[in-house]
């Protein structure tokens, strides 16, 4: 750890796994929809938009500390960089619950549940680490297992496309499950990225 003669803010710890807490919030209300009939579904699409909402106050809390602090606990642009990644996943969840209500399906294929599984496993991992930050220890499994989730996202996407692409469903229903299927992945990349964020702000600081 690099030696400093400054006081540095620290809330941004707590910001963080508040907005990361958010994110495992998001993640419950996917596997919630899973579920669901498509009469209640709206009501989880109601909720998910209200946690989508209270990411984004989150990450307008850390920009606005970080515009009138100083002395930051690490360098300025990865706090910037955490923070808009995390609120990236939580709005490729809201649109994916989004999606599944307006484009009314009735019945999501098989292999999406495996997607959120993935970005729910993804997600305790994340609201885990968090707090990790502050001491800079114990996280060096968290972006290896994240990094592996995301591979496994990556297999299921590619077999939901050729699910989707081999003649059992018509051409307009490709196109919107398409869609919820390529948002769900966005989720697992961006879970990605926060993971790489959170191995860089270790490696500088180390």
């Amino acid at each position: 750890m690099r030696f400093r003669l400054t006081p540095r803010e620290t809330s941004f710890y707590e910001l963080f796994a508040t907005a990361a807490d958010n994110v495992l919030s998001g993640s419950k209300l996917l596997m919630e929809l899973l579920g669901a009939d498509p009469a209640t579904r709206v009501e989880i699409a109601d909720r998910m938009r209200a946690a989508e909402h209270a990411g984004d106050d989150a990450t307008h809390a850390i920009f606005h500390q970080l515009n009138s602090t100083f002395v930051t606990p690490f360098d300025r642009e990865d706090i910037y960089r955490l923070a808009a990644r995390l609120d990236d996943i939580m709005d490729f969840m809201e649109e994916a619950v989004d999606l599944v209500v307006l484009y009314e399906i009735d019945e999501l294929p098989k292999g999406v549940e495996q997607q959120i599984e993935v970005l729910g496993r993804a997600a305790e991992l994340t609201a885990e680490a968090m707090p990790n930050l502050r001491s800079m220890r114990n996280l060096n499994e968290y972006w290896i297992e994240v990094n592996r989730l995301e591979n496994q996202a990556d297999q299921i996407h590619r077999k939901l496309l050729a699910h989707l692409f081999n003649g059992t469903y018509e051409a307009i229903e490709v196109m919107k499950l398409k869609q919820i299927v390529d948002v769900l992945e966005e989720a697992a990349d961006a879970f990605e990225s926060v993971a790489n964020t959170v191995e860089t702000i270790v490696v500088k600081e180390s």
